[in-house]
C-alpha cells in the first residue's frame, strides 16, 4: 500500500519554537540552511539553500526547532514558489519580527537554476518599505534587484 502524499498543508508550524529576545532591541540575525530538501511536484527530490535575514522584536528563532521544521520537509511534495511562501507565513506568525527576508536558491534542475526572494518589508507584503537595503543592489548574477 502506497503512503499518502504529504503536501504543504501537512507542514507542521507548531514545531517552530521561540525564545525571548535577550537584547530586547533591534539587531540583525542571519541564518543559513545549506541543505533544504523536499519533494518537487513530480515527487522527485529537490534541493535548495535557504537564507534568512531576521530583525527580531520580542522573539528570536530557536535554531534547534528550525532544524526540526526543515527536516520535516523531506517528505513534503511542494513547488518552490509555494514552499517559500509557506515558510515565510509560518516564520511571520510564530516570531512576529520587525522584518524577515528569505532567499531560497534552488539547485539546478534540467540545467535551470532558480532563486526566490520574499521580504516582509515590501509594500506588496504589507510592509512599510522602511528598509531600503535591497534597492539598487546587484544580486549574485549581476542583475539589479
Amino acid at each position: 500500500m502506497k503512503n499518502a502524499t504529504k503536501t504543504y498543508k501537512d507542514i507542521d508550524k507548531a514545531i517552530l519554537k521561540a525564545i525571548p529576545n535577550p537584547a530586547g532591541g533591534a539587531y540583525e540575525i542571519k541564518i543559513k540552511v545549506p541543505e533544504l530538501t523536499f519533494l518537487g511536484v513530480q515527487e522527485q527530490p529537490d534541493f535548495a539553500a535557504l537564507y534568512i535575514t531576521f530583525y527580531p522584536k520580542k522573539k528570536v528563532i530557536e535554531l534547534k526547532s528550525l532544524k526540526q521544521y526543515v527536516y520535516q520537509l523531506r517528505d513534503i511534495t511542494v513547488s518552490y514558489e509555494r514552499l517559500i511562501n509557506v515558510i515565510f507565513d509560518h516564520l511571520m506568525e510564530t516570531y512576529e519580527p520587525d522584518r524577515i527576508r528569505i532567499v531560497m536558491i534552488c539547485n539546478p534542475r534540467g540545467g535551470i537554476s532558480s532563486r526566490l526572494t520574499i521580504d516582509s518589508d515590501w509594500g506588496v507584503r504589507g510592509g512599510e518599505e522602511k528598509f531600503k537595503d535591497w534597492m539598487g543592489l546587484e544580486d549574485m548574477w549581476g542583475v539589479s534587484m
